[in-house]
């Protein structure tokens, strides 16, 4: 790619950027959020085109006008939200668009017998039957490699795949793509994880607003050197924070069960636990173990059979979601599309999503749109949210971290008494990261308390001050961080390891 340059309204995303792999490498594209690394690969598979500069492939100039003309030079990719069609199958997913057909009728038994030689092949065990709406998002994950093994793709585009990953799901992608490499095809993964980039690439390109900042060879750099080219200053990668000052009980669950929806064993069984004030107590499990469930019917958004959940003294089991709310708990969801924004709105809509109701957003039921925008111009400016044309930027054209960053600040200025945090960092750089963090241990020592959910062990050993490990559906564990190992915790993950002061469900 030479001299790629790409603009929207009121920002350059792609500023003169020229990149070259080589057959057979795997090199990673590092940036912030919103450095232009997504618009950068989107111009590659033809879903953007832009205004200045090339692409070569082998040598010669090629025009790529859409997704079609990208799979026809065999370049696919991996988006960071999956593009997948929810109540299709697996197979059917795979195929779509390049259905092997005789007489108009689709030859379903001839797709699925390679697409099974392709799973069997990388290690990619799927069930084709199943439902996408029905599968975690791991295997939704499978679904998109195979859809590109599928149509023969030998330049393999990979956005930030490890964001919605397990540790273990990481370990087995990073496999795979070290297998694609040594058959000769050529990876450009997108990433904010240093660790990976260390472990898998050849080489990383590094962008910083818009601009390429350099290309290195991974042999000859340290993390450090990485974050300080991506951010342009030294990252702090330790969590600094004081011992916790916890007081009163905050939050105050007991025996809740939640039922599954996807099996008949109740997915949460008999949790019970207490948060105080002025600590964080961090909720570490591998992805389905009941965590999702859990936070689901702690912030109202899923129905409990059984159990009940105080806030600040008061019984909130019924409660409905904005009483919840308003009773003093933020929340910062897992699914930041489905649950956190609505994306076609503006980002000032937003930000007052949980408050504009109170009479400083609006007089008899109309709302003070200046008051609005000037709430959300403060919001934008403490925060770093990066956006093209400020409070009145659609969300859904942001990039993911900044869409994150957005959530952040809303839930984190609102009152509130209990932050329930779910994979706050989640496809976030290591400036953000270390912001974010701040503003958790921040929260917690301005006397409020912190439920984090997380699934890196990196987070849940840095920034926790007690760890609950949940294994399916039932807390097994209480670890203290400055006590307990990372290999520990993940005994405990894995099922292999049980406090027995915990098997009766008295986590205080």
């Amino acid at each position: 790619m030479l001299n790629i340059t790409k603009e929207f309204p009121g920002i350059i995303a792609n500023d003169n950027i020229t990149l070259r792999l080589q057959k057979g490498e795997i090199h990673a594209l590092l940036g912030e959020n919103g450095a232009g690394k997504s618009t950068l690969m989107s111009v590659l598979f033809g879903l953007y085109q832009a205004e200045k500069g090339e692409i070569r492939k082998d040598g010669k100039v090629v025009q790529i006008n859409n997704p079609n003309d990208a799979n026809a030079l065999g370049i696919g990719m991996v988006h960071q939200h999956f593009k997948l069609v929810e109540i299709f199958t697996v197979l059917e997913n795979i195929i779509l668009g390049v259905e092997p057909d005789k007489m108009g009728f689709i030859q379903k038994k001839e797709a699925r017998e390679k697409v099974m030689a392709l799973s069997e092949k990388y290690g990619l065990k799927i069930n084709p039957d199943a439902l996408i709406e029905k599968i975690s998002v791991g295997m939704q994950q499978r679904v998109e490699i195979l859809k590109m093994l599928y149509r023969e793709n030998d330049i393999l585009i990979f956005d930030e795949p490890t964001a919605v990953l397990t540790p273990q799901e990481i370990d087995e992608l990073m496999e795979i793509m070290r297998g694609f490499a040594k058959e000769g095809k050529s990876i450009l993964f997108i990433t904010h994880k240093l660790n990976e980039i260390m472990a898998v690439a050849d080489r990383c390109t590094v962008l910083r607003k818009g601009k390429c900042i350099g290309t290195v060879d991974i042999k000859d750099t340290t993390k450090e050197e990485l974050s300080k080219m991506m951010v342009g200053r030294d990252v702090n990668f330790k969590v600094e924070k004081e011992d916790s000052k916890a007081k009163d009980v905050v939050l105050a669950v007991r025996e809740v069960t939640v039922p599954s929806q996807a099996h008949k064993k109740d997915a949460v069984r008999n949790v019970s636990f207490d948060v105080r004030a002025g600590e964080i107590v961090c909720l570490a499990g591998i992805d389905g173990n009941g965590q999702t469930e859990f936070v689901s019917a702690l912030t109202g958004l899923e129905k409990m059979s059984g159990g009940s959940i105080s806030l600040c003294g008061k019984d909130i089991t019924k409660a409905s979601i904005r009483t919840r709310s308003k009773s003093g708990m933020s929340h910062i969801p897992e699914d930041r599309h489905k649950h956190g924004l609505v994306l076609d709105y503006s980002l000032e809509e937003n930000m007052v999503l949980q408050r504009y109701w109170q009479p400083r957003f609006q007089n008899k039921g109309f709302i003070k749109h200046q008051e609005v925008r000037n709430y959300a111009r403060d919001l934008i400016k403490q925060y770093d949210v990066r956006s093209g044309q400020g409070p009145i930027t659609v969300v859904r054209s942001m990039s993911g971290g900044n869409q994150q960053k957005a959530i952040i600040a809303r839930e984190i200025d609102k009152e509130h008494e209990l932050l329930v945090a779910v994979q706050p960092t989640r496809g976030l750089d290591v400036g953000a990261i270390e912001y974010i963090h701040k503003q958790l241990v921040a929260t917690r020592d301005a006397g409020k308390a912190v439920l984090l959910v997380s699934l890196e062990l990196d987070e849940v050993m840095n920034v926790s001050d007690r760890i609950l490990v949940m294994y399916e559906g039932e807390i097994v564990g209480e670890l203290d961080p400055k006590k307990t190992t990372v290999e520990e915790l993940g005994l405990y993950m894995s099922g292999a390891k049980r406090d027995v002061a915990k098997e009766n469900g008295n986590a205080k």
